[in-house]
This record gives C-alpha cells, sequence and structure tokens, in this order.
C-alpha cells in the first residue's frame, strides 16, 4: 500500500464517524473479552442467576400443556363405570338390584371423595379460562354418573339395608369429608349446564352439612376425633363453600349466614395475628392447643376464604371481616414462600419438606384475590408466577403430580407432620393444580407482568419497550 494510499484511508475513516465508533467499541470489548468479568468490564447485575426454579413468566400455552397433562393422566385412570363381582360392566343400572356384589370400576382415585370434589371444580374452571371443554366433560360425566346411579342403589337398599356398596357415603355421609367438597362442585356442575338431575345428592348433602354434623354449643362444626370437641381446621374447605354455594342455589340467605359464622368463629380460636395463619387444630375446653401452622390446612382456609367471597353478596354484613381476614392471611403466607416458590410442610419450619398441594392451593387462592380486585398484583403476581413455576417442576411427564403430603389427621408433636408422607396417588394434588393453573390463565389475561431488569414485575397497562426503566410520558 502506497502513502498516498493510506493517506486517503484514514481521510475516510475520520469521514465517517459511525465505523469510527465501532472500531474504538470493538477495540474495547477485544480487551475486556481477554480480561475476567469484574464491575468495570461486565454489567455484573445483568448475569443470568442459577435458579433452580424457571424464573420467567409463564404464557397460557404452557400452563395449558401442564393442564392437558394432567387430564390425560386422570381421564384415563379415573373411569365411570359400575362392576359386579366378576369384573362385568353393568350398562344397564337397573341389574345393580340383582347383583351380589357392587363396585366402581377399578382406577387410581375414588370419584366421591373431598379430593374429587376439588378435582371437579378444577377441570370446571380449567374449561372457563381455556375455552376447551374437555375439562367440563370430564366432571360432568362423573357426575352425572353418580346422579344417574343413585336411585338404584337407594332402591337396592329397601330390601339390603346393611349391604355395602359404593355409593354407601354418598347416600349417608358420615362426615364433612364425605360432602362439602363434592356438594359445592355439584352445584357448580349445575349453574353450568350438568345433564343430569344433581338436585337429590345437592340436597342430601346439604341436609348432613346443616343438620348431621356434630357442632359445638354456638354452631361451629366440630369433630369428637381425635378427641371431644376437636375443631379441624380442613373442616372449613369441606363446609363452608358448599353453604356458600347453596346460598346462592336456592337463593336462602341462612346458608350464606352459616357460612360467615363458620369462617369467622374458627378464626376467633385458631387465626394467629402476629404470623397471619392459621393453627390446624383447637381443642375446646384445653389450656394448650397444638399450634402447628400446616400448609395444606392453611389452604383449605385460604381457599374457602375465597370460595365464599365468589357469592357472598356485597352487602352481606360479614362481607368485609372475611375479606380482612383473608388479606391478612395472604401476608401472613406470601412472607414464608420459600426461594424455590413453594412452601413448607410446617409453614414456620423451614426444615420441613416444600409440599405441593398447599402450594397449588395458594397459587390458586392468591391469583384469584387477585383478579378479584381483592390484593394488588403488583405486590402478589410475582409470588404466584414463582410458585406456578415451581408447581409444573411438579408434575410428571406422566400427568401425576408429585410431592404431596398424604391424608393428615391432627398432630400434637411436630415429627407427625414432619415425616407424612408424599406419594402421586395422594388426591389432594390434583384438583389444586388444575385451579392454580386455571386460575394464572385469567391473571395473564388481566394483567401485564413483564420481565424488568432480571425481576418479574406486574403492571397495570401493557409495556411494550425493553428497556430497564421506563420513561414517564
Amino acid at each position: 500500500m502506497t502513502r498516498t494510499t493510506q493517506t486517503l484511508n484514514h481521510q475516510w475513516l475520520f469521514m465517517n464517524p459511525y465505523l469510527m465508533l465501532l472500531l474504538v467499541f470493538s477495540g474495547i470489548f477485544s480487551l475486556h473479552a481477554q480480561q475476567p468479568a469484574n464491575d468495570v468490564t461486565a454489567p455484573l447485575h445483568l448475569m443470568k442467576p442459577n435458579y433452580e426454579t424457571p424464573y420467567e413468566v409463564p404464557t397460557k400455552e404452557t400452563i395449558t400443556e401442564v393442564l392437558d397433562r394432567v387430564y390425560t393422566y386422570l381421564n384415563d385412570v379415573t373411569p365411570a363405570a359400575i362392576v359386579d363381582q366378576n369384573g362385568e360392566i353393568l350398562s344397564d343400572y337397573k341389574k345393580i338390584k340383582k347383583a351380589k356384589e357392587t363396585s366402581f370400576q377399578s382406577g387410581d382415585f375414588r370419584l366421591t371423595s373431598y379430593e374429587w370434589g376439588v378435582t371437579y371444580a378444577g377441570m370446571l374452571l380449567a374449561s372457563e379460562t381455556t375455552g376447551d371443554k374437555k375439562y367440563a366433560k370430564y366432571t360432568n360425566d362423573r357426575l352425572n354418573f353418580l346422579a344417574d346411579i343413585r336411585p338404584f342403589y337407594a332402591d337396592f337398599e329397601k330390601n339390603n339395608p346393611d349391604a355395602k356398596h359404593p355409593m354407601k357415603r354418598v347416600l349417608h355421609p358420615h362426615a364433612l369429608d364425605d360432602s362439602g367438597a363434592v356438594c359445592a362442585a355439584m352445584i357448580k356442575a349445575t349453574a353450568q349446564g350438568a345433564t343430569s338431575d344433581l338436585d337429590p345428592l345437592i340436597q342430601n348433602f346439604m341436609d348432613y352439612i346443616s343438620n348431621g354434623q356434630y357442632r359445638l354449643g354456638d354452631a361451629t362444626l366440630a369433630r369428637n376425633r381425635p378427641m371431644k370437641n376437636s375443631l379441624w381446621l380442613d373442616d372449613l374447605f369441606m363446609s363452608v363453600p358448599a353453604l356458600a354455594q347453596m346460598g346462592k342455589y336456592s337463593g336462602d340467605n341462612t346458608y350464606f349466614d352459616d357460612a360467615v359464622k363458620q369462617v369467622l368463629q374458627f378464626a376467633e380460636r385458631m387465626f394467629n395475628h402476629e404470623k397471619g395463619l392459621f393453627m390446624h387444630a383447637y381443642i375446646v375446653d384445653s389450656e394448650q392447643h397444638p399450634e402447628f401452622y400446616w400448609g395444606r390446612a392453611n389452604g383449605w382456609a385460604i381457599m374457602t376464604m375465597v370460595e365464599l367471597l365468589e357469592v357472598l353478596p356485597q352487602n352481606h354484613k360479614g362481607r368485609e371481616e372475611v375479606l380482612t381476614l383473608l388479606k391478612k392471611h395472604i401476608d401472613g403466607l406470601t412472607k414464608l414462600q420459600s426461594g424455590k416458590g413453594l412452601w413448607h410442610q410446617l409453614l414456620d419450619r423451614n426444615d420441613s419438606y416444600l409440599e405441593t398441594s398447599a402450594s397449588a392451593i395458594y397459587t390458586y387462592s392468591i391469583a384469584r384475590a387477585i383478579n378479584r380486585g381483592y390484593v394488588d398484583a403488583k405486590a402478589y403476581g410475582p409470588a404466584v408466577t414463582l410458585a406456578w413455576n415451581a408447581i409444573t417442576e411438579k408434575v410428571n411427564e406422566k400427568g401425576q403430580v408429585e410431592g404431596t403430603c398424604v391424608g393428615t389427621g391432627m398432630g400434637f408433636d411436630p415429627a407427625f407432620y414432619y415425616y407424612r408422607p408424599v406419594n402421586v396417588y395422594a388426591a389432594h394434588g390434583y384438583g389444586p393444580v388444575l385451579l392454580a393453573g386455571a386460575e394464572m390463565i385469567a391473571l395473564l389475561q388481566n394483567s401485564f407482568p413483564k420481565m424488568n431488569d432480571s425481576a418479574i414485575q406486574f403492571y397495570e397497562n401493557e409495556v411494550k419497550t425493553d428497556g430497564p426503566i421506563f420513561g414517564e410520558e
């Protein structure tokens, strides 16, 4: 290259400032690339953390994929059929009266349990938010099946009053567990167009809740196990949502009154205002109570309040008290969420294991509280997003929900809760996961979550820029 050519090239470079900037920055980056990352050479605040749980805003599509996986598994393993003693399906229900012995066709889960009442409700909500009718069909097919076989078993009992059969606890509830959750789901299904007449089953369940279940002198629902006059926090969910739904279904406000009474009278005895949590159990006339803050029981309580407020008239005198209690409970729970997104088996004991069903119930309940305007999306949206992301990690490829505590009674020592087994056949996990995913879809539709400066934020309006700081308009 001649000196004249070099001079011309240098002049051309100086006449092209953009090219000069490119060369300068290329030189800087080349120099820094040879040095380790530090505060000078790299924007450290943008480094990717090594999260154990996916830290991102989900989409309707990713949530629906999880719901579909759970649905496919459950649809395959919960047949709605009656079989005789030889395992033959009785498609003609008139044969029930003549069969020596009948049972539900074998599956992985019971069709009439309180856990499946939650699952039925979860399927209905999944159809509502995804627009896919298959979820609601799952519920309607099975509830219609129960309604269709009911009169045949009632007739069978006339000549066989002591005989065992699969509908025994449906026709003759022995506990709130037999009644409340399934009844609430039946009323919801009826409102959404179930084809069979569910009313006889609904009325039977409600009669037990209102008149059959043991109560204290102030009408608080109670049990006489494991000792006399025991209050189980679980019983809020086994009764109140059904009472609330019945208030709407029947137009009788006394059901609303009873529902509110149960929540407030349980809370008076069992809610710790300092912690913002409910203890699991309360023994009347005992000086000391087992103050263990069990995860799923607190889940039953928060979901009870959300379900009650959904149908409780705006002018009901107890509405504000219930809403205030719900807000305190949400605040107490979110403060104890683990960094992985799930909550602990004993909420205030970080060395107890992380549990899926309670975490899913909180996700559903807090997301619905946001969607209904009870609490602020900015404050609580990121928490439920993290929780949902963690829950998706607990749904295996088969569609089974892992990490769910099995059925749990009332304990008086920590070891009882610490060592409760977890199992994919613990039915308590499936309905809450369906509810959580469905409500998260609604949350995405109602708000504007976005990653900003590496964090999940919730905004009131759509944010179209990707900049970490948004200028004021």
